[in-house]
């Protein structure tokens, strides 16, 4: 089978080769899944560069996020077993860990669905306790992570908010629902945020960015507001002014999604099952920019680290279901 590998740590577009290779051989409680789409998240490129949380060894398969088929023809969701990554014709899962793809999507859809809904799903209702009519404030909102919260937020019945980078950008948020949208590359963050909200800021900021996004979420964050944070996208880790939070009275909530599969995976079934329901009523749809074949997955990678994307880019192997 082919399946792109990574034989030294560098950016994506350099060290990512496509080689031929055995099928993986499952073990005992995996299965072997035929990939019918790869969902491409930053984190690919973090483990291409060899920064992020687990480093498989060289040489390995990137690509946590797949639909796939099982032999007997289940369409599933899984996240493949490193370092036998989702770039590939064929892939190994934990089997008790897969959940069926939703009726309502297609495979590029279903692949997308399951990390930056997880994470914005668990971030916005079990961390930060979001309320109809709240004001959320989702960073990198046009993204892969953060259109997964906008449209979360939607369907929870906050009004949203929106920062991006650039016009095109700024596009897509508003095509995704938010109501108001922020040009952080023209726009002053801040004052477009406490001008919105009357003063009072935004009761939740949901930021994937970190560095100087989180800066100024402090700045317009509400009293009693809460600041998820998910992540650091700009490559920027923030050290918080904990006396400010406390001046302030809001509250600094950390969200590792990956250890609920460790802590309470009965948690992760059970919000597949609200976002099955969700994706079924057309609350959620997973925003799909670029559908690339196997072939083009290392450029498509490089440009996901390059945050020149929206939405989600998704790979499709040769003959796989559209």
């Amino acid at each position: 089978m082919q399946a792109w590998r990574v034989h030294e740590n560098g950016e994506p577009g350099e060290v990512m080769r496509l080689d031929e290779v055995d099928r993986p051989e499952p073990g005992p409680g995996r299965l072997l899944l035929r990939v019918r789409a790869a969902n491409i998240n930053f984190p690919d490129a973090l483990l291409c560069r060899g920064q992020y949380q687990i480093r498989p060894p060289l040489p390995f398969t990137p690509g946590v996020e797949i639909c796939g088929e099982t032999e007997d023809g289940r369409r599933v969701i899984a996240n493949p077993a490193l370092p036998h990554g989702g770039l590939a014709e064929y892939v190994l899962a934990d089997e008790a860990a897969l959940l069926p793809a939703p009726e309502a999507l297609d495979d590029a859809e279903a692949a997308a669905l399951h990390i930056g809904y997880q994470t914005g799903f668990f971030g916005l209702h079990r961390r930060a306790h979001l309320q109809e009519g709240e004001t959320l404030l989702v960073h990198a909102a046009a993204g892969g992570v953060g259109s997964a919260a906008v449209q979360l937020g939607k369907a929870a019945g906050a009004r949203v908010i929106g920062v991006v980078g650039g016009q095109q950008k700024a596009a897509v948020a508003r095509e995704l629902g938010c109501d108001l949208v922020i040009d952080r590359r023209a726009d002053d963050i801040v004052a477009a945020v406490k001008e919105a909200t009357g003063g009072r800021g935004a009761d939740v900021i949901y930021d994937p960015v970190g560095g100087d996004a989180y800066a100024k979420s402090a700045k317009c964050v509400a009293f009693e507001g809460r600041i998820v944070i998910v992540g650091f996208a700009s490559g920027s880790v923030p050290a918080p002014a904990l006396n400010h939070a406390l001046v302030k009275n809001y509250s600094i909530v950390g969200l590792h999604w990956g250890l609920y599969a460790q802590k309470d995976p009965a948690s992760i079934a059970r919000c597949h099952e609200q976002l099955t329901r969700l994706a079924a009523e057309g609350a959620i749809k997973p925003l799909i920019s670029e559908r690339v074949p196997l072939k083009d997955a290392a450029a498509a990678v490089q440009r996901v680290a390059d945050g020149t994307t929206t939405g989600r880019v998704v790979v499709l192997p040769d003959g796989a279901a559209r």
